[in-house]
């Protein structure tokens, strides 16, 4: 089975070095020095279609590679958004998602897990934010503000993919936390806020 293990991000100083955004919770095993990987989609920098690590390190919380085919900033840079991709023997777990899977599901809103008729479409999932103790959904609403969601079972009782959707059972006030917050206040002299 193949399996996206990490995208390319910015590139990191000048000779080559990139950032990665983590797919896996085993990067001390699937990204390390002298591991090849599956780059898609397809690069003249890697005609092959795989690169090879040539170093990992940690710069603060962003894992860095440095790859055998790339070797200065402009090569990093012309790598930004593709993705690495392993072959596995393991079973997939059913329990974890990856964040390309989700990524464009559409999200509906029920008021208990136990309901099971989808009526109420909220918007779609952006994005997936990986954390040390839970991960949380990023869904772009369908009034243009973003809301976090954590990607906890009592929360998100159903992902459904092959269907293309996600269920959210959010409590009172979670989805507007973030349309609070874009709400501007400017702070006069006295300090109190003005939302004029």
């Amino acid at each position: 089975m193949q399996v996206q293990v990490a995208r390319i991000g910015k590139p990191h100083g000048i000779k080559g070095e990139v950032t990665v955004q983590l797919y896996t919770d085993d990067p001390s095993t699937r990204l390390v020095s002298g591991a090849t990987l599956r780059i898609e989609p397809s690069t003249p920098l890697a005609p092959s279609g795989q690169v090879r690590i040539r170093s990992a390190r940690w710069n603060k919380n962003i894992l860095v590679l440095a790859l055998d085919e790339v070797t200065t900033r402009n090569d990093a840079e012309a790598l930004r958004n593709h993705t690495l991709v392993t072959d596995t023997e393991e079973v997939e777990d059913t329990e974890g998602y990856y964040e390309h899977e989700l990524i464009g599901l559409d999200v509906y809103s029920v008021p208990s897990p136990d309901v099971t008729e989808l009526t109420h479409r909220i918007g779609r999932v952006t994005g997936l934010t990986t954390g040390s103790t839970q991960d949380l959904l990023a869904v772009e609403l369908d009034n243009g503000t973003e809301s976090l969601i954590p990607f906890v079972e009592e929360l998100v009782p159903d992902v459904d993919l092959d269907q293309g959707f996600v269920v959210v059972c959010p409590p009172p006030g979670l989805l507007e936390l973030n349309a609070e917050a874009d709400v501007e206040t400017d702070t006069d002299a006295s300090g109190r806020g003005n939302t004029e």
